[in-house]
């Protein structure tokens, strides 16, 4: 039985490691051709090694003339791109409350956050349009949606203007078969925030009395809902925010 990306060529950004490394190799097993990119190329060639027919590239998302050699080398070895995965993203440990992040912090997230969205859509979609049509996953997050007192400022407003940007180029794009849609994980079991709990275990109980489900994502519960955006199944689905957070957003009392 044919996969449900059969045929389909993918440039998936941060795929080096996590739910991007997760991506690329579920879209794989579904028949889709991968551009494996991210900023640390030998973890690129390493997630590559792990998905039959894919390519690993090297890219920063932060630089234009990087993010354009990517889509150039994709379409170059596939004849064209179907799928943007745009999901790389950063969160320094120096991105705090508006009172204490500086402005150097803010700049380094929302270059590769904000940016690199910005660039990846920039140079992506001319290749969808050549295609006929084709699906933008621009990874947001439920922080974009509601606000915490435990503040990283440049982190949550770069997520909001992906919310902004996707619902733009979802309108632009409609009526030529670009599909825009904005993923918004809830929180995700990944090394990074299991060892940030690890060393302070009240602040997972603190966050944990706001989960519904009591727990958090597995990364591949993520990236199913990446595959559904990616496939023809969501065809008539485009400028939305597409949450997955195990109703987080939703919740105002939780049960104990």
């Amino acid at each position: 039985m044919p996969g449900r990306l059969q045929g389909k060529v993918c440039v998936i950004t941060g795929a080096g490691s996590g739910m991007g490394r997760d991506a690329a190799i579920l879209f794989t097993e579904e028949g889709a051709s991968v551009c494996v990119a991210d900023v640390d190329g030998a973890a690129a060639e390493q997630t590559a090694s792990l998905c039959p027919g894919s390519f690993a590239q090297q890219v920063d998302v932060a630089d234009e003339a990087s993010v354009a050699a990517m889509m150039t080398a994709t379409a170059d070895r596939y004849g064209g791109i179907d799928v943007l995965y745009n999901n790389a993203g950063i969160s320094p440990g120096d991105d705090a409350s508006v009172l204490d992040t500086t402005a150097a912090a803010w700049d380094r997230v929302q270059d590769v956050n904000t940016k690199g969205v910005f660039l990846c859509c920039k140079h992506g979609i001319p290749h969808l349009l050549e295609r006929g049509g084709g699906s933008v996953i621009n990874v947001a997050s439920f922080v974009a949606i509601v606000g915490a007192a435990t503040s990283q400022i440049s982190y949550t407003a770069s997520k909001g203007a992906v919310l902004s940007m996707t619902r733009e180029l979802a309108v632009q794009f409609a009526r030529e078969g670009v599909r825009v849609n904005a993923l918004c994980p809830g929180p995700v079991e990944t090394p990074l925030l299991l060892a940030i709990f690890g060393d302070d275990p009240a602040a997972l109980e603190r966050r944990r009395a706001h989960w519904p489900t009591g727990r958090l994502a597995k990364p591949r519960e993520i990236v199913n809902g990446a595959l559904f955006l990616a496939s023809d199944e969501s065809s008539y689905v485009t400028g939305t925010t597409f949450l997955v957070d195990g109703g987080l957003t939703a919740a105002y009392v939780t049960p104990e």
